[in-house]
């Protein structure tokens, strides 16, 4: 399974490059769709063999998302336990007509919604931008010849994760469904429940946000060099 992500994403003529340490998603071939199709009903009445095959099929794309979300391991692992568990919960009310992984990313960022409201009643997860960078770079193998890029690769995944978590909830799930897990804009807005011109504003505001915020931290940056 690989672990870096590197997506293009294009503002007007300015393109940024986002450099994420995630697990690369496994992406579902399409008969992925027709495999969980013939576990849902029967994990629905309770066969637990069932839903743990269903679990297997998408728990990388969960993670993956809660990750991209909530920009660190620990929340991303107890939301992805949430999600199942309210997968689960409500599979009865899944009705077979429906995309399964579009109901999925919908659970998905419900859960990450109410994550990001129980971490504004407590302390930041994040760690300082380069106290997180220098833990990063003692990681990095003795023998390794790029470590000076390894660390500039952290540096941005590490400011990429932080410019994400000043965005507003509904911003950052339409950038990160339609940017990082590759879906379309009428896909992000069926799962967001809005409409196609309502996520393209909000991805435009979120990827000028972005932008915005990485140029204010490397000219800050620059001038401390100085």
């Amino acid at each position: 399974m690989g672990r870096r992500i590197i997506a293009d994403v294009t503002s007007g003529a300015a393109e940024m490059v986002l450099v994420l340490e995630l697990p690369l998603p496994v992406k579902a071939p399409a008969q992925a769709h027709a495999s969980v199709a013939q576990f849902i009903e029967r994990a629905a009445a309770g066969d637990k063999t069932a839903f743990e095959q269903i679990m297997v099929v998408s728990q990388q794309r969960v993670m993956s998302m809660t990750w991209r979300m909530l920009g660190n391991e620990a929340d991303a692992r107890d939301a992805t336990q949430e999600v199942f568990l309210r997968v689960y919960k409500y599979l009865g009310r899944f009705r077979q007509d429906q995309d399964f992984f579009a109901w999925l990313y919908r659970v998905t960022i419900n859960v990450c919604r109410d994550f990001l409201k129980q971490r504004r009643q407590h302390t930041d997860r994040f760690l300082p931008l380069a106290e997180e960078t220098e833990t990063a770079a003692l990681n990095v193998a003795v023998d390794q010849d790029d470590a000076e890029q390894a660390v500039i690769q952290t540096q941005q995944r590490v400011l990429m994760a932080r410019a994400m978590a000043t965005l507003p909830y509904k911003e950052r799930a339409a950038i990160v469904l339609r940017d990082l897990e590759g879906l379309s804009t009428e896909e992000v807005a069926r799962i967001m429940k809005s409409r196609p011109t309502t996520v393209r504003s909000q991805i435009s505001s979120a990827r000028r946000k972005i932008r915005i915020y990485c140029n204010q931290y490397l000219t800050g940056k620059g001038r401390e060099q100085q």
